[in-house]
């Protein structure tokens, strides 16, 4: 942990996880931890304003609680609230709140805040990254799919009408503070979607963190559970930030997820989306023969467990229509991460007129 933040917690209260990338930051994990944000900024920081980006609905919940603490430091605190649901993640809320920042006469030396989940944190990054050029910024996630995965590893952007995630930078955060007391709020649907992140780590690269969630309840190993995923992306990140490598394992089933997002104009959310994705890809692997064993009984059994979905109700063609549009599309290839069985994914690159084929296994 960062020297100047270790005075601020008591000995084994938080847990924290060093990201070394091209910032080194900590990602700090434990509870009540937002009412310390100004402490936090105070210590790593010469801001003396503080932009706080969050959505309506987070905003009623925690801004106040945050707000004060900064004050409490003397930092000037501007909030920027703005609707809830994926359709704020767009070039128009961005730059609303670029315009915002400039209005307020924010500076380079100043902070973003991101207080939410992954449409905030996103959404705030990216404003982070271009204005005037870049300046730093702090994660502040709220829900169970932002602490394991969104809030860390750098990448922001938004939603193009053509689809998700298609402008964007890489821009790491200097800090996440992930205060899990604020994961008791969240809406059973809203905890499901985290959890499909979560089962995606596991059968990524760790069968006992998916045997844990497969026997026993999440809810009970919060921050063991975090801590797993975000030193599983920490590892990913640090070895190729860009992803250009080996962290696009980390599009386990995010291929054909945002597809089925985009083709329902966002009505099906990123986590049921991802649970999806991830049935497919193992039903699909299996039949195209890139594995030897099939995971699908366990895999599909514990995305039910967590109230997940299974498949969707869109054609290959509309499906692969979308996917046609997707950054992992490289020429005429796609790269897929494809599950060789519970803790073990390889990178297969696939030509593009063989994607209908593929899924046409996705559902039984």
């Amino acid at each position: 942990m960062n020297a100047a933040l270790e005075a601020l917690w008591r000995p084994g209260s938080v847990s924290a996880i060093t990201v070394t990338a091209s910032r080194t930051y900590d990602v700090i994990i434990g509870q009540d931890l937002l009412k310390d944000t100004g402490a936090c900024v105070r210590r790593l920081s010469r801001a003396q304003t503080a932009v706080l980006v969050s959505d309506d609905q987070v905003h009623a919940l925690y801004g106040q609680a945050v707000a004060d603490s900064l004050a409490k430091e003397g930092i000037r605190v501007l909030s920027y609230v703005f609707p809830h649901g994926e359709e704020a993640k767009s070039a128009q809320t961005l730059f609303s709140l670029l315009e915002f920042m400039a209005e307020h006469g924010v500076t380079r030396t100043d902070l973003i805040l991101a207080l939410g989940g992954g449409v905030t944190g996103d959404l705030a990054g990216f404003a982070a990254s271009i204005y005037l050029r870049g300046m730093s910024f702090i994660q502040l996630p709220t829900t169970l799919l932002a602490a394991v995965d969104s809030s860390v590893g750098g990448k922001t952007a938004v939603n193009l009408t053509a689809g998700k995630n298609l402008a964007g930078s890489f821009h790491q955060p200097l800090l996440v503070l992930c205060d899990t007391n604020t994961l008791a709020s969240l809406p059973e649907q809203e905890f499901a979607c985290g959890m499909a992140e979560v089962i995606k780590y596991g059968v990524l690269s760790d069968p006992e963190l998916f045997r844990l969630v497969e026997t026993q309840d999440a809810k009970n190993h919060l921050t063991q559970v975090i801590g797993r995923c975000v030193a599983i992306k920490r590892d990913l990140v640090q070895k190729d930030e860009f992803d250009t490598g080996s962290r696009q394992l980390l599009n386990l089933g995010h291929t054909l997820a945002h597809a089925v997002e985009k083709c329902s104009h966002f009505s099906v959310s990123h986590g049921a989306a991802v649970a999806i994705g991830l049935a497919a890809v193992a039903r699909c692997a299996y039949a195209a023969g890139l594995t030897r064993e099939s995971i699908s009984e366990r895999l599909e059994n514990v995305l039910v467990r967590y109230g997940l979905p299974i498949s969707c109700d869109f054609s290959n063609e509309q499906l692969c229509q979308v996917i046609l549009t997707d950054k992992k599309r490289s020429g005429q290839s796609i790269h897929l991460a494809i599950p060789r069985q519970i803790g073990d994914t390889f990178l297969y690159t696939m030509d593009v007129d063989r994607l209908e084929e593929f899924y046409s296994h996705r559902c039984r």
